[in-house]
C-alpha cells in the first residue's frame, strides 16, 4: 500500500476517473437510490461479489452478521430467493437487508416464512457543502491507513466496538486488505500513538458513504468519533461530491443529526434460525 501522505490523494482522483462533475449527479440527500448502491457496493466489496445483481449476496464467512448477508432481492419470486440464499450463505451468520431497493412486501414476506428481525437501522444523509470544518481534540491526530501493520491495529479497534469476534481479527484484517476496490479511505484516530477510533469512507458512486465509525470504550465522550466523521465529510467534499449516508443505530441517530445529517431511509434486517 502507498505512503500516507500520496495514498488518499491519489484515490481521490481514481474514484474521479471517468466521471461527469460529481457533484452534478446526485443534488439531495433524500436522492435515496445512490445512497443504497453505495451499501451494496461496499458490502459486496468485503467478498468481491456483484452489487448490482437482483439477488446480491456476499460470504466472508467471518462470525458477524454484518459481514454475510443478502442486500435486496428484485424481479424475482421470494420463494426463489430464499432457497437460493440459503443455500448460498449456510453455515454462515447472516443477515438479510430490505430496504427501498428491495420488492414491494419483502420484510412481510420474510416475516411470513419464518424470518426474525434482527434490527432496524435509519439511513441518514448530510450535505457536505453545508458544513463547516470544526478542530479536532487537541490531543487527536487523524491519519489515513496505509500498511498493513497500521490495518491491523484499524481493526483491532474497531472490533470490539461493532462486535466483531476476538478470534476473527485475522480473517478481518485480511479482508481488509483484500478489499475488491481501490476507492475506500480508512481514517484512524491516534492518541498517544493508540487508535483508538476508526472512520472508513467508500468513494465508491456519486454519494461518499461512511462504515466502520467506532471509538475504543476507554476513550468515549471526547469527541473522537465526531472529529473523525467530520474529517471525512471534508473529504468527500474535496472529492467533487454533495452528499454523505451512513447506516446509524437507534443509539447514535442523534449523535449523527447532532452533526447535521437527516434520517432519509431505513434498512431492516432479517434472519433466518439455523
Amino acid at each position: 500500500m502507498a505512503g500516507a501522505a500520496e495514498f488518499l490523494p491519489r484515490i481521490i482522483e481514481f474514484s474521479r476517473a471517468g466521471r461527469r462533475p460529481l457533484g452534478m449527479n446526485v443534488h439531495s440527500i433524500h436522492d435515496l437510490a445512490p445512497q443504497l448502491a453505495a451499501n451494496r457496493r461496499y458490502w459486496c466489496g468485503w467478498a468481491g461479489s456483484q452489487p448490482d445483481t437482483d439477488l446480491p449476496s456476499y460470504r466472508t464467512d467471518i462470525e458477524h452478521p454484518l459481514l454475510n448477508g443478502v442486500l435486496r432481492v428484485r424481479n424475482q419470486p421470494l420463494d426463489e430467493a430464499i432457497d437460493a440464499a440459503t443455500k448460498q450463505l449456510a453455515g454462515s451468520v447472516w443477515s438479510w437487508w430490505v430496504g427501498a431497493d428491495s420488492d414491494e412486501g419483502t420484510a412481510e414476506g420474510l416475516l411470513a416464512r419464518g424470518a426474525e428481525q434482527l434490527t432496524s437501522m435509519p439511513v441518514m444523509a448530510i450535505d457536505v457543502t453545508a458544513i463547516t470544518d470544526v478542530e479536532p481534540p487537541a490531543d487527536l491526530k487523524i491519519r489515513t491507513v496505509a500498511d498493513a501493520a497500521e490495518m491491523r491495529r484499524y481493526v483491532q479497534a474497531y472490533a470490539a466496538p461493532l462486535g466483531i469476534p476476538a478470534g476473527e481479527i485475522d480473517a478481518v484484517v485480511d479482508r481488509e486488505m483484500n478489499f475488491a476496490y481501490l476507492d475506500v479511505v480508512r481514517l484512524a484516530g491516534i492518541v498517544d500513538g493508540k487508535t483508538v477510533g476508526t472512520c472508513t469512507i467508500s468513494l465508491a458512486n456519486d454519494v461518499g458513504a461512511l462504515y466502520c465509525i467506532a471509538t475504543d470504550p476507554a476513550y468515549r465522550r471526547r469527541g473522537i468519533a465526531t472529529a473523525l466523521t467530520r474529517d471525512a465529510l471534508r473529504i468527500i467534499r474535496e472529492s467533487g461530491r454533495r452528499v454523505a449516508t451512513l447506516q446509524a443505530t437507534d443509539e447514535g441517530e442523534p449523535v449523527y443529526a447532532g452533526i447535521g445529517f437527516e434520517t432519509v431511509g431505513r434498512y431492516r434486517l432479517f434472519t433466518f434460525a439455523k
